[in-house]
């Protein structure tokens, strides 16, 4: 039988099978390297690795409850996702009573609106609520609050955080209800996409750093990033784009091409989201999770709300839809 002949219901279910299928194959491969290799040295690495391994069973459990509770449900779990994304973010940054007024407006009147325009399918005013409305309204609400105090600085905090934490997550369930000519249905298939041509991104770059001699291209930041493990985790999760095409409503070029530009801005994304933990002086989420409750979401988010804007903008514009 044919995957044709599959109905759309039953072509996702294989496909979570055969994504589960892969994480468990890398989980026991991990396993055995982490017996074999008992050096100091290589306890760390793998270590990392079992952390970004987690990260991508966290974004595959979380995709995969998003397509059992369907386009509503889905909006609402990212929702959720995105208040703890963005409360751990700002346990993160130092805030002043004055921008107490600001953080009300994020948390109870921004985010829930952005989800509910992309519930909606209000694409037009969805893409731009947040850059263009709330970019100008959040310095107004902290102006009235009446603190001059480091003004630009606070303000600019709020703001990034809510772009990261609210509006590049909210990208993924609009991934969901993204419909195309022909495609109606479907939309799971773009967010299976994209959450699959990320992590073989992560996972690449980072078994490339480790096996490869590579010079970090952000030593303060992060010692195992590199120009050629970058490109490595790139070219990796164009390849699985590209021969997944047939999921998509895409060609298999311009599969590889989207992949490609989706697995970038995710893989910079973390490289983002590490800068962050050094400037709040968090050697280790362990650490921050004792002094602010912080507990790594932001981690592990950062490569799908890095990379699900650029892929859903990319989407629409190439495709007109």
């Amino acid at each position: 039988m044919g995957l044709r002949t599959l109905s759309v219901n039953e072509q996702v279910a294989l496909l979570f099978v055969i994504m589960f299928g892969v994480l468990v194959l890398a989980w026991v491969i991990w396993f055995a390297l982490s017996l074999r290799d008992m050096g100091e040295a290589a306890q760390q690495r793998h270590g990392r690795f079992a952390r970004d391994l987690r990260a991508v069973w966290i974004g595959a459990m979380l995709f995969w409850f998003a397509w059992m509770s369907g386009p509503v449900g889905a909006t609402l779990l990212f929702g959720i996702v995105s208040f703890l994304a963005l409360r751990e973010f700002i346990t993160l940054m130092h805030t002043r009573r004055g921008d107490h007024r600001g953080l009300l407006l994020a948390f109870f009147v921004v985010l829930p609106l952005q989800f509910v325009l992309a519930g909606g399918r209000w694409f037009d005013l969805f893409t731009v609520f947040i850059p263009v409305y709330v970019f100008l309204a959040i310095p107004v609400v902290s102006a009235l609050a009446g603190d001059p105090g480091r003004f630009l600085e606070r303000n600019a905090k709020i703001q990034w955080g809510i772009m990261v934490c609210v509006y590049g997550l909210s990208h993924a369930p609009a991934l969901l209800i993204l419909e195309f000519p022909g495609y109606a249905g479907r939309g799971a298939f773009l967010l299976f996409f994209l959450v699959i041509v990320t992590a073989s991104a992560q996972i690449a770059q980072e078994a490339a750093s480790r096996w490869l001699r590579t010079r970090p291209a952000a030593r303060h930041i992060d010692r195992s990033f590199s120009a050629r493990a970058w490109w490595l985790g790139v070219a990796s999760a164009a390849l699985i784009g590209g021969a997944m095409y047939w999921v998509t409503p895409f060609k298999p070029l311009q599969a590889l091409a989207l992949a490609a530009l989706a697995a970038g801005a995710g893989t910079l994304g973390e490289l983002v989201m590490r800068a962050l933990k050094r400037d709040a002086g968090v050697a280790s989420w362990g650490h921050a999770s004792a002094l602010t409750g912080a507990v790594g979401l932001l981690d592990r988010i950062a490569p799908l709300a890095f990379s699900a804007p650029i892929f859903f903008h990319l989407t629409r514009w190439y495709f007109d839809v």
